[in-house]
């Protein structure tokens, strides 16, 4: 099992540094920057977890260098790597706690790549000057957080540029929403990738992302979500209850925004013939917004079809910019295949043939 202790945290060829830098170095100031990449722009987001989580408060003991000190002897087969002295150093004369200045930006701020993001200097002397870059193995994982927020202001800001022409700019917050939980490798994976997405968004299914804003970021619930089923539910009904399980979903749920995947067996059928049809009464009588979500299929043709679908069965309004919005008891929900250029897309796709994103 992976150790959780502070002294194992970087690549094993750190240790053998201490030693072998100048003689006269003190200080080892280091910085991160964006060299450049895809966006122009990223948002710094992710250091307080990182800093709270792993590097606040004591996190070094005599226990642990006791147990470093065996590791590298085992792992180089030579006693002569690990520095006993620059990390009794930091038990002893601190306590435990690192000797470490680290300043940034403040985190949520969009920066032009190629400008200093991150600085870490040690503070304790020569004894510690290894440590700066020692934590950089841990440190240099904001990486995932700074690109799943940079990638979803991207998305916000195309977004906003499509609502701007063809509706509400003001619904922004709940345009794109989060349902990558299962798509990580881990939990914490999930947590920072979810939190970064909530800098830009309202919309959330991943808890980790909402829990970890809570702990280390304070924010008592940055993220929500609405009652919405999945393919397992309508199957529960067998082949022929789809119309039973969406009637049993509106009794249960009368009010509100919710959301059904429609296309257990077939989604033209289901928006024709179960929610404009059959269930048509419940859903207009509703106190809120049913949220048909189509999860197959070629979604530039797909979308756009059961758009008119919905169109002819509960009709909507052209808005003051020329553009269709359906009846607000009625929207939809496309999750399979998006990616940041489909989204942007499919958008385009629906916005040229007259329909709002709105919808």
């Amino acid at each position: 099992m992976q150790s959780e202790k502070l002294i194992f945290r970087t690549d094993t060829y750190k240790y053998s540094h201490p030693s072998v830098y100048y003689e006269d170095v003190v200080n080892v100031y280091s910085y991160l920057e964006s060299r450049g990449g895809y966006y122009g722009a990223i948002m710094f987001f992710g250091l307080q977890y990182y800093l709270k989580k792993y590097l606040e408060g004591v996190v070094v003991t005599m226990e642990d260098i006791n147990e470093a000190e065996e590791f590298c002897k085992d792992h180089f087969g030579r006693d002569d790597v690990f520095d006993r002295a620059g990390w009794e150093e930091i038990v002893k004369v601190y306590g435990g706690k690192l000797p470490l200045h680290i300043k940034a930006v403040p985190e949520g701020m969009i920066i032009p790549t190629k400008n200093v993001l991150m600085t870490i200097v040690n503070t304790g002397g020569k004894k510690t000057r290894f440590l700066t870059n020692f934590v950089e193995t841990l440190l240099l994982k904001i990486w995932y957080p700074i690109t799943v927020g940079t990638q979803s202001h991207s998305i916000k800001e195309g977004i906003i540029a499509r609502l701007v022409k063809s509706g509400d700019p003001s619904t922004i917050g709940f345009k794109c929403h989060d349902f990558g939980y299962r798509g990580v490798t881990t939990e914490e994976h999930a947590a920072l990738g979810g939190a970064a997405h909530l800098i830009s968004f309202l919309g959330t299914d991943t808890t980790a992302g909402i829990l970890m804003l809570r702990e280390y970021y304070g924010a008592k619930m940055a993220g929500f979500s609405i009652p919405a089923t999945e393919h397992s539910i309508i199957c529960s009904y067998g082949n022929e209850g789809e119309l039973d399980a969406c009637r049993a979903f509106l009794k249960r749920y009368p009010t509100g925004t919710i959301a059904c995947v429609s296309d257990t067996r077939n989604i033209y059928n289901a928006c024709e013939n179960i929610w404009g049809g059959a269930l048509r009464e419940m859903v207009m009588a509703r106190n809120g917004t049913l949220v048909v979500r189509p999860d197959s299929g070629d979604f530039y043709d797909v979308v756009p079809r059961i758009l008119q679908i919905l169109w002819d069965k509960f009709g909507g309004e052209v808005n003051a910019k020329g553009y269709k919005i359906l009846d607000s008891h009625v929207r939809i929900i496309q999750g399979d295949g998006m990616n940041p250029e489909s989204i942007l897309k499919l958008h385009d796709v629906i916005n040229n043939l007259g329909w709002s994103s709105d919808n």
